[in-house]
C-alpha cells in the first residue's frame, strides 16, 4: 500500500499559509519550579538578591519571584514545541509588558493571537505578527508581548 503524500511530521509547526489574522491558540500550562529558577539564574548570571534569597526584600515581592525573562522563555519553549518547530526562521522583534510577578509554584499558559501576515518578496517566507498574553493559574494576565517572526512557507507555494 503506497501513499503519494508524505505524512505530516509530528510536532511540525505551522507554515505561514496555515495561519490567518484573527486566529487564536492556547498553549499547554506549565508550573514554574524552583529548579527552573535556579537553572535559569545560574546560566544567565541573573543573581539578583530577590531571586537567590528565600527571604523577601523589605517592601519587595513576597514568595519566590522569577525573572520575567524566565516567564517569557518558558512560554516561548511551549510555542517552539508546537507552533513554530521546523518553520520558525527568525524572531525579528519583541515588545514585552509585565503586569504582575510570577513566582515559583505558579502555573502559566498563554493565549496567542495572530495579528497579521505579510509574505516576503523572496523564498516563500512571511512575517507573522502575534500578541501573546501570559496567564497564571488564577487567570490573571501576568505578561503581554508582541512578536514579529519570520516563518517558512510550504514547498513551492512561496
Amino acid at each position: 500500500m503506497s501513499n503519494s503524500t508524505a505524512p505530516r511530521q509530528l510536532g511540525q509547526g505551522f507554515y505561514w499559509q496555515e495561519l490567518e489574522a484573527g486566529q487564536q491558540f492556547r498553549t499547554f500550562r506549565r508550573t514554574v519550579t524552583e529548579a527552573d529558577l535556579i537553572g535559569f539564574i545560574g546560566v544567565t548570571g541573573m543573581l539578583e538578591v530577590m531571586f537567590i534569597d528565600a527571604e523577601p526584600l523589605e517592601g519587595g515581592i513576597t514568595g519566590r519571584p522569577v525573572p520575567a525573562a524566565l516567564t517569557y522563555t518558558l512560554i516561548e519553549g511551549l510555542l517552539l514545541q508546537t507552533m513554530i518547530q521546523g518553520t520558525g526562521l527568525a524572531m525579528l522583534e519583541l515588545t514585552q509588558k509585565i503586569h504582575a510577578p510570577v513566582r515559583v509554584g505558579d502555573s502559566i499558559d498563554a493565549l496567542v493571537s495572530i495579528d497579521g501576515i505579510r509574505p516576503t518578496s523572496k523564498g516563500g517566507r512571511a512575517i507573522v505578527d502575534s500578541t501573546i498574553e501570559v496567564y497564571n493559574e488564577r487567570r490573571e494576565c501576568v505578561m503581554t508581548y508582541t512578536a514579529r517572526r519570520m516563518l517558512a512557507g510550504r514547498g513551492e507555494e512561496g
